[in-house]
């Protein structure tokens, strides 16, 4: 069962949320890992941007509370919140390099969650978490949130979903039924946002081979622009060295691969008119996020042996409950899938099973990881997992826990590198309880600090007396002076070399809050010895 945890204590993550004392403002997810991650996952930290796919009502609220992007480590702890950074819904949150320069990206804009599209822009931010481009369709078009993907040192390709009125009549449409989603992907300058390849279904692949017709309207009824009958879907876009693009078209079941000279077809994979004989557990449906693989082929494999992954959903249905679910598989899936552009066949390398047998009818990604491994993404079900190459399971986690977890999506999940050094100063705090002095400091996107040092401060010229240092280990680090009031504390960041990353502000004690804590004032400072005078500052 997905999340089994008593209704109490999910209301009271709902109510409550106070998990740093330095940091009350965040409340990022709590990850509910049920296979913690084991020695031999790839290095890393965790990319994702959970979102409630449930809608909040005046009696029930769904998490997560502060959906966003968010990096975590292995066993759930905070790396960088972007909640507030990041200032409308974000999604497909990733880092890449730029210009040589590692940089994070995600989509921001409006989320349509009836038929799973967005419409807005790309954000980069820089290794200080500061915005250095906000990226657009060319072509007067509005980006959707299902790519955004750099492909060379300073060129991108998005995706765009625009409505057309057009004649459907010959696709089992009424005279009234007149909308449909012409779906395009460009390739774009980042720098400069000048347009250098765009690419239109309609311009080579006839509605016929949908899958889901415009009747009922899974896909769209057709009615108005806002409800276009997206009959091809795409939500993948890549490209390889060779300049040519596979797209990956949701609601056609298939892959494409483009002429990146004239945007012809050169090969369909799965759907109505395949080019290739589909092995054992090949075929898919729904599916996002095919991706080449040139690095897995071997020496004696030639010019017609090409690898790809995708994640296969099997599954169909809307993110807000309307409708039915259509279901291929008995669960979604991760695949490798080796072509032979001679013999026209195609195999299954590798496929990647889910714990709990999920089945996400929306969203989902396969990343396959620089040691071997892959990490699963599965969507609408809130929850990723890795595997070493064969198909063991390494590690899986849900998004949120107890009853916020309850609905929770996740259009993609990664793991990479990262660096970052915030530009914000550190978040530090000085608290009074029956103990004594208890500090608490955190830095949000911080992930060169090894240990924090604390001073007590004094005097007019801010005399610093040491206390003690601790090892960082966790988002938020505490420091305890038992028995002593510290009136005024600060602490510095230190790296792995001892090299000082940052000094905090002064903090002055402040009484704890706490339910468990008994009511207790600060005594007045009174006559003091010289030697006391620097716990009371």
């Amino acid at each position: 069962m997905r999340h089994v945890i008593a209704l109490a204590i999910g209301l009271q993550f709902a109510a409550a949320d106070w998990q740093y004392k330095s940091r009350p403002d965040l409340a990022p997810p709590r990850l509910n890992i049920t296979i913690p991650a084991a020695k031999s996952v790839e290095k890393g930290y965790l990319f994702v941007a959970p979102f409630a796919g449930y809608p909040d009502t005046a009696t029930e609220q769904h998490g997560p509370r502060q959906a966003g992007p968010y990096i975590f480590r292995d066993d759930g702890d905070l790396v960088w919140s972007g909640y507030g950074i990041y200032s409308i819904w974000a999604t497909n949150f990733q880092a890449t390099k730029w210009k040589g320069q590692d940089v994070l990206f995600g989509f921001e804009g409006d989320h349509n969650a009836g038929y799973g599209h967005g419409h807005g822009h790309t954000t980069i931010l820089d290794q200080h978490y500061e915005t250095i481009r906000e990226l657009r369709a060319g072509n007067h078009k509005l980006t959707d949130k299902h790519e955004f993907h750099v492909v060379s040192d300073n060129t991108a390709v998005i995706q765009i979903y625009q409505p057309i009125p057009q004649n459907l009549t010959a696709y089992g449409a009424s005279e009234e039924q007149q909308w449909i989603v012409n779906a395009i992907f460009q390739e774009l300058d980042i720098t400069t946002g000048e347009l250098l390849f765009e690419w239109a279904s309609l311009d080579h692949v006839t509605p016929e081979e949908a899958i889901l017709p415009i009747n009922p309207g899974q896909a769209g009824s057709g009615y108005n622009s806002s409800d276009a009958w997206d009959y091809f879907h795409i939500n993948s876009v890549d490209k390889n060295s060779e300049g040519d693009y596979i797209i990956s078209a949701r609601d056609a079941c298939s892959i494409h691969k483009i002429d990146g000279k004239d945007g012809s077809i050169i090969w369909r994979l799965d759907g109505k008119n395949s080019s290739f004989t589909l092995g054992q557990n090949v075929t898919f449906c729904f599916q996002h996020h095919a991706r080449f693989h040139p690095q897995l082929k071997n020496e004696d494999e030639g010019k017609s042996i090409e690898y790809i992954s995708l994640y296969d959903n099997s599954a169909h249905g809307t993110e807000d409950g309307r409708g039915k679910e259509v279901a291929t598989a008995p669960t979604s899936s991760g695949k490798i899938i080796k072509l032979d552009t001679e013999a026209w066949t195609a195999e299954l390398v590798q496929g990647f099973y889910p714990p709990d047998n999920l089945r996400s009818k929306s969203q989902g990604s396969t990343q396959l990881l620089p040691n071997g491994n892959v990490i699963v993404n599965w969507g609408s079900e809130g929850a990723l997992t890795e595997y070493e190459a064969k198909g063991s399971i390494l590690f899986h986690t849900y998004m949120d826990s107890g009853y916020l977890g309850l609905g929770v999506e996740n259009y993609r999940g990664f793991r990479f590198n990262w660096t970052g050094l915030p530009n914000e100063e550190p978040a530090i705090v000085s608290l009074q309880n029956d103990e004594g002095t208890v500090v608490h400091v955190s830095w949000n996107g911080d992930t060169e600090t090894k240990t924090w040092r604390f001073f007590a401060v004094a005097g007019k010229y801010g005399r610093k007396h040491f206390l003690g240092e601790v090892p960082r280990k966790s988002f938020e680090t505490s420091f305890k002076v038992p028995g002593k009031q510290v009136h005024h504390v600060g602490a510095e960041a230190l790296d792995a070399r001892g090299k000082v990353l940052r000094i905090t502000r002064v903090a002055k004690l402040q009484p704890e809050i706490s339910p468990a804590m008994k009511s207790k004032a600060i005594p007045p400072m009174g006559l003091r010895t010289q030697s006391q005078a620097w716990m009371e500052l």
